[in-house]
């Protein structure tokens, strides 16, 4: 059985994840249901790569910029001079934030631990995106108190998603088997079971088992609540088309992606690597926005 000290962890929010007093009062007159409050999200958020073909809207001017937020309190700040009606309101999506996966994984995190629900981001691959591929994703995982277990909820996914892209699984209870975390990624990759070339992210066909190393220091991250951006790389990543054939690396990566599959049992082995400074996979003060191509301050 799970431990209670690490889904109260899980409950109270980061400082990525933090809100502040203002919208934590909004948020805790939201619906406590799950699906209403993934619904609510998809009316605040858009994702930019989708937001003409399938909505229609143009991302002009400063707006642009919106996708590298980082901070779930900054998100809302952004998002109500947009359109200042309630958080539970459905905007037309061109009055939603311009993001990707992260922000609405995010946004949802931080209303579940607002609404004192323990929650935490997961970083790996969807294979519903793009046939024969594993496309770089994160989303949202829940402890159900009446199922006692962790469920994968893909906020992303609205109507209009589940529509363009024939979605058939259950968005609220994403299979394993369809959304592999990263650590799971790895291992099917480093036995043989997956080809590595297939895991990444179609933009610049960037992919290889590097790519999934770097998604399982995010994962790791973020099991310690720091949800980065999934284009965000600090020192403890392996650097874009890297062999990754160093054996001490490799080893170590084994051991994180072992670590991750059942975080829960393996919760204070992962706080602790996560802390050894030799391994470097915590998050610095300064990360590189792979995007923009320099480094931010955290």
């Amino acid at each position: 059985m799970i431990e209670r000290a690490i889904l109260n962890y899980y409950t109270k929010p980061g400082v990525m994840t933090s809100v502040g007093k203002k919208y934590n009062d909004l948020i805790k007159k939201l619906p406590t249901d799950v699906k209403k409050l993934t619904r609510i999200v998809q009316g605040l958020a858009i994702h930019q790569y989708v937001a003409s073909p399938f909505y229609g809207v143009e991302i002009l001017g400063e707006r642009q910029s919106e996708s590298h937020i980082r901070y779930a309190k900054q998100l809302l700040d952004a998002i109500f001079p947009i359109n200042d009606a309630p958080l539970a309101t459905m905007r037309e999506p061109k009055d939603r934030l311009f993001g990707v996966c992260y922000h609405f994984a995010k946004l949802l995190v931080a209303f579940l631990r607002a609404k004192g629900i323990p929650s935490r981001m997961r970083y790996g691959f969807g294979d519903y995106f793009n046939p024969g591929f594993y496309e770089d994703h994160s989303l949202c995982e829940y402890w159900d108190a009446k199922e006692g277990r962790w469920v994968l909820v893909d906020p992303q996914f609205d109507s209009v998603w589940q529509r363009e892209l024939n979605i058939a699984h259950d968005v609220f209870d994403v299979p394993r088997n369809r959304f592999l975390v990263a650590g799971d990624a790895w291992v099917k990759c480093r036995s043989g079971e997956a080809d590595p070339g297939t895991f990444g992210i179609f933009q610049g066909n960037m992919r290889g088992l590097w790519f999934i190393a770097r998604n399982i220091v995010k994962d790791v991250a973020a099991l310690n609540k720091m949800e980065m951006l999934q284009w965000d790389a600090w020192t403890g990543m392996p650097r874009p088309n890297n062999k990754m054939q160093d054996k001490k690396k490799l080893k170590l990566f084994d051991q994180l992606a072992t670590l991750t599959h059942e975080p829960g049992a393996s919760f204070k082995e992962l706080r602790k690597l996560h802390e050894d400074k030799d391994n470097h996979l915590d998050v610095p003060d300064r990360v590189f926005n792979a995007m923009r191509r320099h480094l931010e301050k955290i």
